[in-house]
């Protein structure tokens, strides 16, 4: 069996950059979650890149990442980029797509582990850039490594707390719409008066 390995890298420094973007008055604006302001988003993300650099180094965690604003860690913008540089690292070793890996509770194969980390990090920086009127660039290799996970999972039904029902989006759709279409977000989300 081939091991599929993806490098995080690009992806996470995007969402770092929109990270560092991000203002404090907007820290309780809506984002594309239902119900999920920024700072929630905020937390969410700095618990799955916790969550999953420790799947990469195969130490189990319970539980999943909160998306709480009440949970956002108070040294968010410092803390996020860290531990986004540490889950690329982790994920860049070959250790971490060998075997199994467990993260929010759930255990899987290694290499689908990678993938889920990519997905969480690539839609979810999408999801915080539009909540903050930010250019969010996507890497073309985690977008297509993405969307075919996506449309994988979607074949096989609903998937419960990884993705929404699928949103419809036009067949000559950018990648990284048909991506988020497949994820249940609306491309053409925009936060509230903008």
């Amino acid at each position: 069996m081939t091991t599929i390995q993806l490098d995080l890298g690009a992806q996470a420094a995007a969402v770092a950059r929109v990270v560092a973007g991000v203002r404090d008055d907007q820290l309780g604006d809506p984002t594309p979650c239902a119900g999920t302001s920024v700072a929630g988003l905020l937390a969410h993300l700095a618990g799955l890149t916790t969550a999953f650099r420790m799947a990469a180094e195969k130490i189990p965690v319970h539980g999943g990442p909160s998306a709480s604003p009440d949970d956002l860690p108070p040294d968010w913008r410092t803390r996020l980029p860290a531990q986004l540089d540490e889950l690329v690292a982790a994920w860049r070793q070959p250790s971490a797509w060998e075997g199994t890996a467990t993260a929010g509770g759930v255990t899987m194969p290694a290499p689908v582990a990678g993938i889920v980390a990519l997905d969480e990090v690539l839609v979810h920086g999408w999801d915080l850039a539009v909540a903050t009127a930010q250019d969010y660039p996507a890497d073309p290799a985690s977008v297509a490594a993405c969307t075919g996970f996506a449309e994988q999972s979607a074949a096989e039904g609903p998937t419960p707390g990884l993705f929404g029902p699928p949103v419809p989006v036009q067949d000559d759709a950018p990648p990284l719409d048909r991506l988020l279409g497949l994820t249940g977000r609306d491309p053409a989300w925009r936060r509230p008066g903008s």
